[in-house]
């Protein structure tokens, strides 16, 4: 638990992280690692925010080795960080991305796609989107 807090408040920093400015000035006691910094989700497109009251949701999702998260898609934008294992994420293009312990991503928005563990421990991954009060953070396939 404790490293998992240590991770997900690492998170946070780098969230706070912005251009023209630092969040926390690194120190002696103090150590800022930016571990994504982005206008595009990984496919490419532009991160846009939605209109309405900001509200910034954070989760841990959990999928076991050989589980797949099923078609869905993100109306919001949203960043992740696998903590633990490996996943590879696809698009209906056929496009991948595959996903490995301690690395970072701007998730997709608006595209259907599907998560697959495809390693031998649970894949752990923390995710925080940018949403709008009452706003649905994923949508599974077919319910849009």
């Amino acid at each position: 638990i404790m490293k998992t807090t240590r991770i997900l408040l690492s998170a946070v920093l780098a969230l706070a992280w912005t251009h023209s400015a630092q969040a926390l000035e690194p120190a002696a006691a103090v150590t800022v690692t930016t571990l994504l910094r982005t206008e595009t989700s990984w496919d490419g497109k532009p991160i846009v925010y939605p209109e309405g009251r900001a509200e910034i949701t954070g989760m841990v999702v959990e999928i076991a080795p050989g589980g797949e998260t099923g078609w869905h898609l993100h109306p919001v934008p949203s960043f992740g960080m696998l903590l633990e294992g490996e996943l590879e994420v696809r698009l209906e293009s056929g496009e991948s991305r595959r996903i490995r312990a301690g690395e970072a991503l701007a998730e997709v928005t608006n595209t259907l796609h599907n998560g697959r563990n495809v390693g031998a421990v649970p894949a752990r991954i923390v995710v925080f989107y940018a949403g709008a009060v009452g706003q649905k953070l994923s949508v599974k396939e077919g319910a849009q």
